[in-house]
């Protein structure tokens, strides 16, 4: 895996623990612009009450409010940026992404459950779309340290969950299996 890669991913990882820490869903994320980060977010989900602020949209929405980084709204201001992300956008994110023309993304673990870069749906290139270009995403860039931190969040009580589940019996599963090839 390419150190440049490497050391964008990790940037994510920070804010992915950032997250943790203040009781998020561990997502970090960081946008890359001709060598620089031009910024970097954080799941702010609980923290806002509002299911719609995962950490790639905090960081679109500072870009957009930097003039300096949209001096003028173009079809596609992502054109020429690069997204890290330590969990795979989910479809939401990964539609967000696509029509605002993002050049790439790359990110840690899967999201078997809300993956819109191909593990539930491509929103990214696999579906057909008249206006919207599509983009690569590339995954497995520390997957494992991102399935980790994950564990981490899930294992202890979500205190803004509607009703908290006890969760005394859970035990931190350490053993993560290979990726499955997709079909």
């Amino acid at each position: 895996m390419d150190p440049v890669h490497l050391n964008w991913m990790n940037e994510a990882m920070t804010m992915a623990e950032e997250a943790l820490t203040a009781g998020e869903v561990p997502v970090g994320c960081v946008f890359v612009r001709e060598g620089k980060i031009i910024a970097k977010a954080r799941n702010r989900t609980n923290e806002l009450r509002n299911a719609t602020r995962h950490a790639e949209l905090e960081a679109i929405d500072s870009i957009f409010a930097d003039k300096t980084l949209t001096p003028e709204m173009t079809a596609y201001p992502l054109e020429d940026t690069t997204l890290y992300v330590t969990v795979e956008p989910c479809i939401m994110c990964a539609s967000a992404l696509r029509q605002l023309g993002i050049k790439e993304v790359f990110y840690g673990c899967a999201n078997d459950r809300f993956g819109g870069c191909g593990s539930v749906l491509g929103v990214n290139e696999q579906l057909n779309h008249p206006t919207h270009p599509h983009y690569r995403a590339t995954g497995g860039y520390y997957r494992d340290e991102a399935i980790m931190i994950l564990r981490r969040f899930y294992i202890t009580e979500n205190t803004n969950a509607p009703v908290p589940k006890t969760k005394t019996n859970r035990v931190l599963k350490t053993e993560i299996r290979a990726e499955s090839p997709r079909s």
